[in-house]
């Protein structure tokens, strides 16, 4: 019996068992319908059984059915919207409202004199938040931004407190084509290294002329639009952010030690016929001697400390911070300070007037003795530092042997400059809503600066060229801006499909600069060298100078269901700063756009969630290379001895001829595109392909000889023309989303094509600019593109007699020199012989930033580069030239000593009479590179924690900046100037940081 009753429960259990499973796996037919929150059907919703591949999608009317199990769960995702979960526990009807995801659908974009959603754009518009910029180390809001938005070129200046070089699409000008800069709606040319990177919120970039043309005559370079910080709603929070970091130069000169320079002298002097140093017979007996590059070079320190309170309610919204800033330079000598302050104010103080404050205060102050990283190169290493009696060393005795290159160490010492700047960017502005589709806003900006320069140098008796003199020079500046801009915004959706924005305005910005320099020599006590103890008055100037501009401004946005977008803008601007004839300029663009996936032929589905097709057309121009006179004559004065007893009269020279028709530099660009979102919009693509055409570029204008005016004067005209052509590519993937089992991963690309070329310059004759040891290395030329480089071709090295005399004429040539290719076949060597050697503007500009998240932790790690350039290594004309008692690259350890010895480094020879280091493409390189521009690892504290500790949140983060380079470019940092000349510059740095963030 006992045994019966087991068998009863385990049939009784299997029984159960097998009943639940026939009872779970019925399927149940679920149906409904998913809506915004706005009440309108959401077309193409995903409908998926979590953790299944059972999905489906809603039709036209927003509705679906689904066959699944009655206890599992629904997920519904939309493009824009956030994901919903919904367990169903057996019922069969469920509606879903979807809120809309603010990073997507409803991020707002600032595109000047307005915001739109960012799903809405037709023009070419790059979008970067704080959260994008927060975790690397640097000193400078602009270095931030390099490689993060496609079509951007950002160049690191590498010292501290000095700003970035900042293009957008390729050089539209062979003059200025810097981008105008916006923050918080006031033009300015305040410098990003200004900006404390904390308290800015977003950055927008407007890069085609459609979103441009809003900004008219200043438009023609793109516009990089700044947003601070405002307050949200809330109780006020507290947050302090802290970062401590360590610098060193990426890179540092692999040069000769005293041994091995003494053996290249030796070298240089029996090939050249003159008598070695007999000191130098044995020249191991030097041994190392001094590292100049070590005594110049040390490790910076980057300190970095903001304290912000923010919060606010329906009625009022604050933000205010402030923020110090200390970095010591990676190069001796070399420091940086700057407080920052700001002060945001947002308040309802009507139910229909909103008035608004926003308010940026910095001073810095950059300090640094006299530095030559050129003389710290060239500096012999048989020379000490100091000299026995603790005086600072130089050079002395026969130039030959020990060179004139003065001690690079003692000027970072003994020599002050200061340069202190007060900067006020500001703006209050007053928005009154008179109806509920019109409102008008006012508002009034200031942007003050003041910079004072205080240099001093002493006098000393260092060899080989004492300074006799002490001298102070001193310079104020001072800059006031104004802005008054007023408009009004009509926004009104017609019949629930037809939407119309429409803003029409006017803006006046006007100012007044003025500076006072002079410099006074001969202290009697150097300790006291104020301007009023100086004996002699050396210089002494000064002037003021104005420029206005007026503008009209209009901007039409209309759509029809989400479905046809088009743009439509126009400005015309008055400007002071040309003639009346010219002083008036119109410039209009439009764009349009098409969403595929609102059309009601197309069939929603999972894998195209949303398609829109852009296309536009503007035209804007540029006042940034025009003089704030430009169109007049101008005059010097000066001292003529006249008349027959040749007394000296005061006399006015004409250095320019006028031209009442300059104007402005106009940009004609048309711009292709789309924006797709892929697999439920966890792939977001953006391509755009422009042609950017210049035309009336300021080029020296022709003058007949017998004007009285030689061609080299700098009269100006509108007569030249640049094409920039390209493609941007922009990429973000969700790869992984977070979940307790498994990290989540997010992957973002950016892609740059460009290539500009010169089609006029008013001249068949070409310029040639950037000269270097009289010789000059870059040409502007008509079907070249900007800025190449202009040298002889080489071939190889001679070894031997036989070579010399086979080869065309080449005066000065010698077994062991530099042969150099006869270009033109007339059987000499000579400037005929010339080319086109390099081009220095990069064809691909490329990053990726991949983000690893999991339980708080987070891994992000940066690539950065650029491919398709040259650069034109300046720094070996001296470092490799053997011809000079300048100390060298330990490169040349392996030059030419005998027939077959090598290839490509030649002799040693003082003087080189062959000419081995004219410019050519020994000196031109590929520039380029992939860096692995940042890592950073980020560890945010969990709630227990947090609770335990008071916090809101907290976040701590070690990173690396400049990690490591991959380059075949044989200098220092292949990240040099738009123009591709690497010539003693400032290092680039590799930092190393901690940082805390803590919110109270």
């Amino acid at each position: 019996m006992h045994k019966m009753r087991i068998h009863r429960r385990v049939v009784l259990g299997l029984f159960s068992a097998m009943l639940s499973l026939d009872i779970s796996a019925q399927n149940i037919q679920v149906h409904g319908v998913v809506k915004d929150t706005n009440g309108e059907t959401i077309i193409g919703a995903s409908v998926v059984q979590k953790g299944t591949k059972n999905a489906t999608v809603t039709d036209l009317n927003g509705a679906f059915t689904l066959s699944v199990p009655a206890n599992s769960t629904l997920s519904f995702t939309y493009m824009g919207y956030k994901e919903k979960d919904v367990p169903l526990n057996g019922k069969n009807n469920v509606d879903i409202v979807l809120a809309e995801d603010n990073q997507q659908l409803s991020e707002v974009v600032v595109v000047g004199y307005g915001t739109m959603r960012k799903r809405d754009l037709t023009g070419a518009v790059g979008s970067l938040a704080n959260k994008d910029l927060k975790d690397q180390p640097v000193a400078n809001l602009g270095q931030a931004l390099q490689g993060k938005v496609s079509g951007l070129q950002v160049i690191d200046a590498g010292k501290p407190g000095d700003n970035v070089s900042i293009k957008i699409r390729g050089l539209g000008s062979i003059n200025n084509c810097d981008p105008l800069v916006v923050i918080d709606g006031v033009p300015t040319d305040l410098g990003l290294n200004n900006l404390n990177m904390a308290d800015v919120e977003r950055i927008d970039v407007l890069k085609d002329a459609s979103a441009t043309a809003i900004y008219g005559s200043r438009g023609a370079n793109g516009v990089i639009l700044i947003t601070t910080m405002k307050g949200k709603d809330g109780r006020g929070h507290l947050i302090l952010n802290m970062n401590l970091s360590a610098q060193n130069a990426t890179k540092k000169p692999h040069l000769l030690n005293a041994s091995e320079y003494a053996a290249l002298s030796n070298d240089m002097m029996i090939n050249s016929g003159n008598a070695a140093n007999p000191l130098w017979t044995d020249p191991t007996t030097l041994g190392q001697g001094t590292n100049w590059v070590d005594e110049m070079f040390r490790t910076g320190y980057l300190q970095n400390y903001t304290l912000s309170y923010t919060g606010g309610s329906d009625k009022i919204n604050y933000y205010v911070s402030g923020g110090f800033q200390k970095q010591t330079g990676t190069v001796r000598s070399v420091s940086y300070r700057r407080y920052t302050f700001q002060d945001n104010l947002d308040a309802q103080v009507l139910d229909w007037l909103k008035v608004s404050t926003n308010l940026s205060m910095s001073a810095d102050l950059k300090e640094q003795g006299s530095y030559d990283l050129g003389s710290t190169y060239r500096a012999l290493p048989v020379l000490p530092v100091k000299d026995d009696d603790g005086n600072w060393s130089g050079p002395e005795g026969n130039s030959l042997w020990y060179g004139s290159t003065r001690n690079p160490v003692g000027p970072t010492e003994t020599d002050s400059q200061k340069t202190k700047g007060y900067n006020l960017l500001g703006n209050i502005s007053g928005e009154a809503t008179l109806t509920s589709w019109l409102k008008f806003k006012t508002t009034f900006g200031l942007d003050a600066k003041f910079w004072d320069y205080d240099n001093f140098t002493p006098a000393y008796k260092w060899k080989p060229t004492p300074v006799d003199q002490a001298s102070r020079y001193q310079g104020n500046n001072k800059s006031f801006t104004y802005l008054w801009d007023n408009y009004f915004t009509f926004d009104h959706t017609f019949g629930g499909a037809h939407h119309l924005n429409v803003m029409a305005g006017t803006s006046a910005q006007w100012n007044n600069y003025n500076y006072l320099n002079a410099q006074k020599n001969i202290f009697t006590f150097e300790n006291v060298h104020e301007m009023d103890n100086g004996q002699k008055m050396e210089s002494m100037g000064g002037n003021t100078t104005e420029w206005s501009l007026f503008s009209y401004m209009a901007r039409v946005n209309y759509d029809y269901m989400n479905r046809y977008l088009v743009t439509a803008t126009i400005r015309r601007d008055g400007s002071s700063r040309f003639g009346r004839s010219h002083r008036w300029g119109t410039f209009p663009s439009v764009s349009l756009a098409w969403r595929l996936t609102e059309e009601k032929w197309y069939k929603p589905n999972r894998i195209l969630s949303d398609l829109k097709i852009r296309a536009g057309y503007g035209q804007t121009g540029s006042q940034a290379s025009v003089g704030n006179y430009g169109y007049l004559a101008t005059y010097n004065t000066s001292v003529y001895p006249l008349g027959t007893d040749g007394t000296e009269q005061t006399a006015l020279i004409s250095t320019t001829l006028s031209n009442p028709d300059i104007h402005w530099e106009t940009v004609a660009q048309t711009n292709i595109g789309f924006d797709a979102a892929l697999f439920d919009s966890r792939v977001m693509l953006t391509v755009d392909a422009y042609l950017k055409k210049t035309s009336d570029m300021l080029v020296k204008a022709s003058i007949p000889i017998t004007s009285g005016f030689e061609d080299t004067s700098t009269t100006y005209t509108n007569a030249g023309k640049v094409t920039n052509k390209g493609i941007e590519v922009s990429l973000h993937t969700i790869n992984f989303k977070e979940s307790q089992a498994h990290p989540g991963w997010e992957t973002s690309l950016s892609y740059t094509y460009n290539r500009n070329k010169i089609d006029d310059l008013n001249s068949s004759v070409p310029y040639y600019i950037n000269q270097i040891n009289n010789s000059y290395v870059t040409m502007l030329a008509k079907d070249y593109p900007i800025n190449v480089f202009y040298g002889y071709v080489t071939d190889g090295i001679f070894q031997n007699q036989e070579e010399v005399k086979e080869h065309a004429v080449q005066t000065g040539a010698e077994p062991g020199d530099i042969r150099f290719r006869d270009l033109n076949n007339d059987g000499v060597i000579n400037e005929k012989d010339r080319t086109v050697i390099g081009n220095p503007n990069p064809a691909h500009l490329f990053s990726m930033n991949n983000i690893v998240s999991w339980k708080g932790l987070e891994l992000s790690v940066y690539l950065q580069g650029v491919a398709g350039n040259k650069i034109f290594n300046a720094n070996n004309i001296d470092l490799t030239g053997m011809s000079a008692a300048y100390n060298q690259l330990t490169d040349v350890l392996g030059r030419w000593h005998g027939e077959g010895t090598s290839t490509s480094i030649p002799r040693a020879v003082y003087g080189d009479p062959n000419g081995n280091n004219r410019v050519s493409d020994r000196y031109v390189e590929s520039g380029s590179y992939l860096r692995l521009k940042n890592i950073s690892l980020s560890y945010n504290l969990p709630a227990t924690w947090l609770r335990a500790l008071s916090l809101s949140s907290a976040r701590l983060v070690f990173s690396c900046e400049n990690v490591a380079t991959i380059t075949g470019y044989s200098g220092f940092d292949p990240e040099v100037g738009v123009n591709g000349i690497d010539l003693s510059n400032y290092p680039i740095s590799r930092t190393f940081n901690f940082g805390i963030n803590l919110n109270f």
